[in-house]
Order: structure tokens, then sequence, then C-alpha cells
């Protein structure tokens, strides 16, 4: 009789234990796009290594669906970009943005404060608007910053961009590095594409497609290095910096305190050329992008 009830005690205490090893569910989503997956995939990746059970809601939707869906308490946890923190909060005008460590720090603060929302270690890559040129027009003319190429078409350099209709008008892209670094394009030096794919204005450089030796792009852009483009730092800090970083609900992160610490060794492994070339690997290559992330974390030890 003793025998069964210590027996019937050890039982209740493993299922306890079982229960509570497997109530570590979290509901993990990201953005529609490439880079979202990717990242998406290395942070589930990773947490399950650590006995997390994750409810996969990767590629969710945009921006406003996944704000939306983490405020309501929908979602748990997901990548999101340091500068999406100026249009959150209507700051869209202050200089914090421009700086990488200020950007973070302010949406950092206003997240918690408002939101409840708690902004992990970013990674040391910037994915914002830029503008690329092809590998050999960089190297013949020593263009490596936004400045360059202002001094390269103010003494006459030939330049034609390929660009959509948004980057061409929209203040806060175009005519705010051409006003920052005093250059102009005269309507015959663009060729404006539609819709916003920055894989069609790169293919345009890269085939100089009418003349094209330049592209509006996003940083950590993977179709960059397949297409062999070079982008221009924007050293005078024109654009906000939108560095991705995990972003996680405070009630979850109270009750999950370990989180901060397994994800952190995954952003810091992805600087904007790793960044690049993982995308290349979805995009151009057409690789799955769990096994690309599955592949960055192996080799960095981060999961067996």
């Amino acid at each position: 009789m003793h025998h069964t009830t210590r027996f019937l005690g050890l039982f209740s205490l493993f299922l306890v234990l079982g229960c509570q090893q497997s109530s570590r569910v979290l509901v993990l989503a990201s953005k529609m796009d490439t880079e979202g997956a990717l990242l998406a995939n290395m942070m589930k990746l990773v947490l399950e290594k650590h006995g997390y059970t994750i409810t996969d809601r990767i590629q969710l939707g945009g921006t406003p669906i996944l704000r939306q869906a983490i405020l309501a308490g929908e979602v748990d946890l997901y990548p999101e970009y340091t500068g999406n923190g100026a249009f959150f909060f209507n700051e869209a005008d202050s200089p914090v943005w421009q700086d990488p460590q200020q950007g973070y720090q302010r949406v950092r603060e206003l997240d918690l404060q408002n939101n409840g929302i708690v902004w992990l270690t970013p990674a040391p890559a910037n994915n914002t608007w830029a503008i690329a040129v092809r590998r050999d027009l960089a190297g013949r003319e020593g263009l490596r910053t936004l400045s360059d190429l202002a001094s390269y078409l103010n003494r006459g350099g030939v330049l034609r961009l390929a660009a959509s209709e948004e980057f061409v008008n929209s203040s806060a892209a175009l005519p705010a590095f051409a006003k920052v670094y005093g250059f102009r394009l005269r309507p015959d030096q663009l060729l404006i594409l539609s819709g916003g794919n920055t894989a069609t204005t790169q293919k345009a450089a890269a085939e100089a497609i009418d003349g094209v030796n330049a592209a509006m792009a996003y940083g950590t852009d993977g179709t960059l290095a397949a297409f062999d483009l070079v982008v221009l730092e924007d050293d005078q800090k024109v654009q906000p910096v939108y560095e991705p970083a995990p972003i996680v609900r405070r009630e979850v992160l109270d009750r999950y305190p370990d989180l901060p610490g397994l994800l952190e060794p995954i952003f810091r492994s992805l600087d904007l050329e790793s960044l690049q070339k993982l995308n290349a690997s979805i995009i151009v290559e057409g690789k799955v992008p769990e096994e690309v992330a599955r592949e960055w974390l192996r080799a960095r030890r981060l999961i067996p």
C-alpha cells in the first residue's frame, strides 16, 4: 500500500514536471518577406533546441499585422526593425533614428513604457533604403559613400539610376539623399520601374539595361551579392537605421528570462554582408529559409 502511494506520488511529480516543461510554448511570428522568415527560423531552431515548443506563425503578414498581433497578445515574439519605432511613435522627424544606438535605446524605452514590449539585442546590420552601384563603377571611381557619389556626379560622372516611383518621389528617399548630399539627377538619368521590387532595379543595373549602372536597394538585399553591386554608405546618416532585433512581450519575458541569452548570439552573428549572403541563398539559389537558418546556426555551434 505504502509502495503504491509512493509510486503514485512520484508519478504525479513526473506529470507536473512534464507539464511544466511542455508548457514552455511560444507563439513566434515574422513578416512575409525573405529576411523575416530567415530570422524567425533561426529563432525557432535555437528555442526548440532549448526545450521550447514553438507555435509557428512565420510569414504572418506585413508590419501593421505583426504590430497589432503582438500588442493584442496573439504573438509572443518576432523580429522587428529599430527604425520602425520612428513611425510607431510618430517621431519620424527626430534625428535619434539616424544613430543605431540612440534609435535602439529610444524604441526600447518607448515600447516598454507604452506597450510592455521588450526589444532584445539587435543585429549590427542596417536594412534601410540605399543606393547601390555596379562594382566596376565603384572600383574605377572610388565610390564607397554617397558623398563619393555626389562628388562623382558633380564633376560630370555618368550615372543612370533604376528605382521605383516611390523611391524617386518620396521625400524620405531620393529627394532626401539629393538634398543632403548636394546632387541632382535629371529625368534622363532615371529609369523608373513600377512596383518597389529591388530585385528588378538591381537586375537592370547588373545587366546595364538602358545604360543603368545604379539601383535603389535595401541594405541587406540578397540580390546585391548575386548581381555584384556595392551599397554606398549613407555617411551623412540621411536614412533611419533599421537594425533587426527580436521583440517580446514583457509578461512572456518575465515567465522565460532565459530568452535574451538564447537569442543574442544569433543576432550578434549577423552583420550586413552575412545577411546579404543568407538572403541570396534563399532568393537567388532557391533554398528554403529553414535550411539556410539551420546551416548558419550549425556552423556557429548554436544548434547541434
